[in-house]
């Protein structure tokens, strides 16, 4: 039954008393204040809040929430994540992992998790680098990049996070930025509503290893005309003076200028996020700058069943017509003998 009480929280609430140890000018601290604001708003008491962790600057979260959590091992959150709610459908589960901890080593946790749908929060800090060891490249490096364990440039094509969670049938993908909190705050509030798999990619600088990685989209005097925040039911309007659009153009997204050539905001593509056919959202994630602007906010949400309710009534369905209902008919169900 869905919780009725009414929770009245602050942020404060859910700040722990360790001293948050992330450099001063990371990204990271953003991410913890919207998360901390988002759950004062889900109606949840906070019991019912577990923050579930792998290995990386980003996994050092559950120490700084007051809520129950683990620091698990390299890669595996996921796993462990989802045992956590398979166990305990109640609660609410959060994974905070990054791109090397999710997508490398954590890579083929990580896409069964959203494939099988398991009702995870999973805020995906992407900062194109290992962090925590000191500067090497991660899946999501930009080729060339040149790092530690590429002296000379990666010759890695990098994967991009939307397009792995769509095409591992994941039902819910989003993106933002760790300074824009608003946006951020927002898109959790939408992620724990979801009933299934939920992944946000945080596009997060590392002022250290990889500082300004995504200026060239984010940055204050660009952002407006290189990204494009989706809503849903409405027209993919962007750029500073909100002139600028996307149109399809036979299988492919074009960028229009609003008022040439005759195109006005009526011939945009209007944003549905709840839409089955992943095609157009593919497309959505998978924009990259100078080309398109690149999509932020909620791009796919769709329902689903997911694996701890189907795991539930399979568990009840097979129990109802079972002969065997406790340890003790599972001992006397064979050949038995008396030992005098």
């Amino acid at each position: 039954m869905a919780e009725t009480q009414t929770y009245n929280y602050a942020p404060k609430d859910f700040k722990s008393d360790q001293e948050v140890r992330w450099c001063p000018g990371c990204g990271d601290h953003a991410v913890l204040n919207a998360v901390q604001k988002a759950l004062t708003e889900l109606g949840i008491p906070k019991e019912k809040f577990v923050f579930i962790s792998g290995i990386g600057c980003s996994s050092r979260f559950p120490y700084y929430m007051n809520t129950y959590g683990f620091h698990s091992i390299h890669g595996r959150a996921s796993a462990i994540a989802s045992g956590v709610k398979i166990a305990n459908p109640d609660l609410s589960v959060w994974q905070i992992t990054g791109d090397g901890d999710a997508l490398a080593i954590g890579g083929n946790h990580f896409i069964h998790a959203v494939r099988r749908n398991v009702d995870l929060n999973i805020i995906l800090f992407n900062n194109e680098i290992y962090g925590l060891t000191k500067g090497q490249y991660s899946p999501t490096s930009k080729r060339g990049l040149i790092t530690k364990t590429s002296p000379f440039g990666t010759v890695e094509e990098p994967f991009s996070v939307g397009e792995l969670v769509i095409g591992a049938k994941g039902k819910f993908f989003a993106r933002t930025v760790d300074a824009n909190v608003t946006l951020s705050t927002q898109i959790y509030i939408e992620a724990a509503k979801h009933k299934g798999a939920s992944v946000i990619e945080v596009l997060q600088n590392c002022v250290i290893f990889n500082d300004s990685v995504h200026e060239t989209v984010t940055g204050r005097e660009v952002r407006d005309d290189r990204t494009i925040i989706l809503k849903h039911g409405e027209p993919m309007i962007f750029g500073k003076d909100h002139d600028k659009g996307l149109v399809l153009d036979g299988l492919k997204l074009k960028v229009v200028k609003l008022g040439e050539n005759g195109v006005s905001e009526n011939n945009l593509i209007v944003h549905d996020a709840f839409e089955s056919n992943p095609g157009i959202q593919y497309m959505l994630a998978n924009m990259r700058y100078p080309e398109y602007p690149v999509a932020l906010g909620v791009i796919r949400s769709v329902p689903g069943h997911t694996y701890e309710n189907d795991v539930a009534e399979q568990i009840s369905t097979v129990q109802k017509d079972a002969k065997i209902k406790c340890m003790d008919d599972l001992l006397k169900s064979g050949n038995t003998w008396k030992v005098e």
